[in-house]
């Protein structure tokens, strides 16, 4: 009968943000405007909590194409810097980021973050945007390039430390074992090729400076990433630290004039790498990764850094490679694949 025919619904695609709303009848005379309105995620989609643990491999492939981005950062910076003033790299690169970001968000039409969102946004600033750069960009006048790599092979530890405190992740014994043993290597072989305690120079310290500023805004971005996505987390973060990066560079061209004619080609195209990739797109892929997570876990993909970076230190820089430092590289990816591994789950929420 045609009663009976109209008594039933026909059959529904629920849209996956409509999945715990109840399905809409076609009673006639029905309101459009109840009809379950399509939302469009800003955010990356994050594991689900649910149903299994969740494949470890996405986060893992997107957390290596941004190591793979980064680990050029260093030798370009040094190469940066032999011609220009540290203060311009370190600024200036943020600056031309920051273009970049701006350039973006209005494409793509994106709305400020919440309010309550801006202070987080800010610790990632603080740590990936002005420290970590900063403190590269001076240490690597004096260091070599081989050297801070292994050095910045402390930061996978310090980050899982991070998110451990920050993102309620609870990383195995054997994480942990391994990712210390990464640590000790780092630290061993710092002063070993430094000659002792007593040799520690103060690219040392501004290195290791640089592992506690990009570990806090590592971790932090991407709990963030899980919140808003990972794109838009550097994003904001290089708009936010605009103002400052813009007048530090001033200051830097005022007190070090720009000599054209005393900057080659090579300087200019590691500026340019460092400012569009390693200080911008190489961030897409990075708090992509970190979003999937564990972050602890997709944190020790960066052990491999040290490697990659010294292979492209060797490669276009021409710096040796010597026993300690291939060394010390062999310990510290062993120690990554055992820590990738171990399993690390997440603490549920009181």
């Amino acid at each position: 009968m045609k009663a009976d025919d109209s008594a039933t619904p026909p059959p529904l695609t629920l849209l996956p943000d409509a999945r715990g709303a109840r399905p809409a009848t076609s009673t006639p005379g029905a309101d459009p405007a109840a009809r379950p309105a399509t939302v469009t995620p800003t955010a990356d989609p994050a594991p689900r909590r649910g149903g299994g643990r969740p494949s470890l491999a996405p986060g893992l492939v997107w957390g290596f194409l941004g190591v793979l981005a980064f680990s050029f950062t260093l030798p370009f910076t040094r190469v940066a810097v032999a011609t220009l003033d540290p203060l311009f790299v370190g600024a200036g690169r943020a600056v031309v980021a920051a273009l970049l970001a701006a350039m973006v968000l209005l494409a793509t039409r994106s709305r400020p973050p919440a309010r309550r969102l801006w202070p987080r946004i800010a610790v990632v600033a603080a740590g990936v945007v002005v420290g970590f750069p900063f403190l590269t960009s001076f240490a690597l006048q004096t260091s070599p390039a081989a050297h801070g790599a292994v050095v910045i092979g402390l930061l996978p530890a310090a980050t899982a430390a991070v998110a451990v405190l920050r993102g309620r992740e609870l990383p195995s014994r054997l994480f942990w074992v391994a990712s210390i043993a990464g640590a000790v290597a780092v630290v061993g072989f710092t002063v070993v090729s430094s000659g002792g305690f007593g040799g520690l120079h103060l690219s040392d310290l501004l290195l290791l400076g640089a592992v506690v500023a990009a570990s806090v805004g590592y971790a932090e971005g991407g709990l963030l990433a899980r919140e808003i996505g990972s794109w838009q987390v550097i994003c904001w973060a290089l708009v936010i630290a605009a103002p400052l990066m813009a007048v530090l560079t001033g200051v830097s061209l005022v007190a070090h004039p720009l000599a054209l004619t005393g900057v080659g080609i090579d300087g200019w195209l590691a500026f340019a790498y460092v400012s569009a990739i390693s200080m911008f797109l190489g961030f897409f892929a990075w708090y992509r990764g970190l979003g999937i997570g564990p972050i602890a876990t997709v944190s020790q993909m960066q052990l491999v850094q040290p490697v990659l970076t010294i292979v492209w230190a060797a490669l276009l820089l021409g710096e040796p490679l010597t026993a300690v430092t291939l060394g010390g590289a062999a310990v510290v990816v062993a120690c990554a694949a055992l820590a990738v591994r171990s399993r690390v789950t997440r603490a549920s929420r009181p």
